[in-house]
């Protein structure tokens, strides 16, 4: 299966830009080069990214992939499912996830920083789901897939990186069919204040210092600013539904450390509207 290829209108330099005292990246959302810099920072950080976010979320990331997916089995009209598309797909653990899932369905694993596909497809070799795997390079602003390519769209933790959501949920709408399913994965605060603040002084500051201990400091001081970037539950949910998703539900894991938001592209088959 071969995915879309474009000009590549991301090939600039990957280095300067703010950096953490180490000299690691540091990327600031207030400044024009902020896009860059994020994809600065995940070429920093791309060699040791699977093994790290293992430990940093203590292994739970093992289990939010699998009951994301689940969710989206029970979410989605029943039907095929033909083609499928990971955005911000790293490494490739959520892509190679959807291929194993979905036995006959091709996955297209996309990312806008070069040494994570790299790594994507040298982990992903011999497996024997890689034949049904493409990968491509492509930022969520602007993909080079035709309209309605895809049966579903997902992304694992990458909404809080993006500059503008409108833009990039308009772009997942556009690439989607209708009745199509798009799927974030992402880092939410929890919905209890205790848990709260068990989990602020753990991912504020433990996982900062855990980044410090292995030369990624500037990245893992981002990653806890990010989330204060992202819309909450319903502000997510309302700009799901103002660009072309009528229908959405958000799934609560781990007491609301992340959260699953599902939506429906917009059609003559998506008449209700489940947003809570």
């Amino acid at each position: 299966m071969a995915a879309a290829r474009v000009a590549d209108p991301m090939v600039s330099a990957e280095t300067g830009g703010p950096s953490a005292p180490d000299g690691s990246p540091l990327p600031d959302r207030s400044l024009p080069s902020f896009e860059r810099d994020v994809r600065r920072m995940f070429t920093h950080i791309a060699r040791g990214y699977e093994w790290f976010d293992h430990v940093a979320s203590l292994v739970n990331d093992l289990l939010w992939r699998p009951r994301a997916l689940w969710d989206l089995d029970r979410f989605r009209r029943p039907g095929p499912l033909h083609r499928v598309l990971d955005l911000g797909c790293g490494t490739g653990e959520l892509a190679r996830l959807l291929a194993r899932h979905y036995k006959a369905t091709g996955v297209v694993g996309a990312d806008f920083t070069r040494a994570m596909l790299d790594n994507a497809t040298r982990v992903s070799a011999g497996r024997p789901e890689r034949a049904r795997l493409d990968f491509a390079r492509a930022t969520a602003l602007q993909l080079p897939f035709a309209d309605g390519a895809f049966d579903v769209v997902t992304n694992a933790f990458l909404a809080r990186n993006l500059s503008d959501l409108s833009v990039a949920f308009r772009e997942v709408r556009r690439v989607l069919r209708p009745g199509g399913v798009f799927l974030t994965l992402e880092i939410t605060e929890p919905v209890s204040p205790m848990v709260g603040r068990l989990f602020h002084a753990y991912f504020d500051r433990v996982v900062p210092w855990l980044g410090g201990a292995v030369g990624s400091a500037g990245p893992y001081r981002y990653l806890p600013q990010s989330l204060r970037s992202l819309p909450d539950r319903a502000a997510f949910l309302t700009l799901l539904a103002q660009n072309g998703f009528p229908r959405m539900t958000a799934r609560l894991q781990s007491a609301g450390i992340v959260t699953t938001f599902l939506a429906e592209a917009g059609g003559p088959s998506n008449p209700s509207n489940e947003s809570r």
